[in-house]
């Protein structure tokens, strides 16, 4: 695979990470803040953290029903075909969500969203491209860890751009909450551009292609296809705490925040950006040097751990300014351990499946985010600390269900250190 390719890809996955970190801050401002114009003034708090879990949860479970099938997709009609057909759309959704914010309108915003989530599966499919691109273990595990690097630098690049072009301190009249909208239309705009110039499927899938047909039980078939996989079938089981405890606390930082300490879009804005700091340093930096150290198993056991630690320590904090340390620990310790998970999938299975795999954690890390967001707008409406305890407990039985699963000798050979 050419630098140009794998810049493309890196490209690619940035641009649709960029929307999660750009889009939680302001969503969570547009929700939340009762001077916005996209709910009535009088809805009630509890009401609001019920409608900030609705359309980030629609968002996710779109992600869910669309993800799968296009990644398995492009195992038939190739992965540039596949990324093409989720930048169109994202290019869509982007476009009904400049459209809402123009009209006021919260069902147009869902909508925008919805269509952003079902064509949103470009990540397993750049990861399912740079294995078919790549040589050897080490320079998978070292391309799964670019991979990171392209979702950390969205999830920078996001508040970057949402904080600047929506501040009318730094840009005076020209600043609106639209204006970030269309910076990411246009970059999914030149990421199409890029595509179509520098990137080539490394496999001749293509040439084979069927016919398009959209089956909706294929969404939950390619899911089921998991019980006759044992390793892949054990692996998920922990990939399912492993995303419960990430995302009750990814998807509920800012509300919390802006809850407890009244943080709007610039405060939102900057805990995406420690976030994708964190998870920049250490999936470009860690990831192979570590691996090489370390059990796959130890380290997902070390990610646990501190993950228990650092929910703990965030709720605990009385000062807003520190909250920042746990949850820079959570994301540092994120960024070795996802492409780590990654590994392992991608391991268990054949050439022929890697579109497959990939869409399965895709999958999983949707449905459960969907879930989250549901159950945890109505928790965090109760209780501003309960979605953290949900943190907590995930990790910990995580953990213990780790060390009973996976004491098999297929999954001991499957995640040992190289040479061990």
């Amino acid at each position: 695979m050419t630098r140009l390719a794998k810049i493309t890809l890196l490209f690619v996955v940035f641009v649709d990470l960029l929307g999660q970190g750009l889009v939680f801050p302001i969503l969570n401002s547009l929700i939340m803040e009762p001077g916005t114009s996209i709910l009535p003034q009088d809805t009630s708090v509890a009401m609001r953290h019920f409608n900030y879990g609705l359309i980030i949860g629609v968002f996710f479970l779109s992600w869910f029903l669309g993800a799968p099938y296009i990644s398995k997709l492009s195992d038939v009609i190739g992965r540039k075909n596949a990324i093409l057909i989720c930048l169109f759309g994202a290019l869509g959704g982007y476009g009904l969500t400049i459209a809402a914010l123009y009209m006021n309108s919260f069902i147009l915003l869902i909508l925008g969203r919805a269509i952003t989530g079902l064509t949103a599966g470009n990540q397993p499919i750049a990861q399912a491209a740079m294995i078919d691109g790549s040589v050897d273990d080490e320079d998978r595990n070292r391309n799964m860890g670019y991979i990171i690097t392209g979702v950390s630098f969205g999830l920078v690049g996001g508040p970057v751009i949402g904080g600047f072009l929506s501040d009318p301190i730094l840009l005076g009249s020209l600043a609106s909450i639209k204006l970030p909208f269309f910076a990411c239309f246009v970059l999914v705009a030149i990421a199409i551009v890029f595509v179509m110039v520098f990137f080539k499927d490394q496999k001749d899938t293509a040439k084979e292609a069927e016919a398009f047909r959209f089956r909706p039980a294929e969404i939950f078939e390619l899911l089921w296809r998991i019980k006759r996989y044992p390793i892949v079938m054990r692996l998920t089981v922990v990939f399912l705490f492993f995303h419960i405890s990430n995302l009750s606390f990814y998807i509920f930082v800012d509300n919390y925040l802006t809850s407890r300490f009244g943080y709007g879009t610039l405060g939102g804005s900057m805990v995406m950006l420690t976030i994708g700091f964190a998870l920049a340093f250490s999936s470009t930096f860690l990831v192979v040097p570590v691996q090489k150290r370390l059990s796959k198993e130890a380290i997902l056991g070390t990610t646990f751990t501190v993950w228990a630690i650092s929910s703990a320590v965030f709720v605990a904090l009385p000062v807003a300014a520190l909250t920042f340390i746990p949850i820079f620990c959570f994301y540092f310790v994120f960024g070795i351990a996802y492409p780590t998970f990654l590994g392992l999938y991608s391991g268990a299975v054949g050439d022929e499946e890697q579109g497959w795999v990939m869409g399965v954690t895709i999958a999983v890390f949707t449905l459960v985010a969907g879930i989250i967001s549901l159950l945890g707008g109505e928790l965090i409406g109760i209780n501003l600390d309960l979605p953290f305890f949900g943190v907590i407990a995930a990790a910990i039985i995580g953990l213990i269900v780790m060390f009973l699963a996976w004491n098999t000798p297929e999954l001991k050979a499957l995640t040992r250190k190289p040479g061990s």
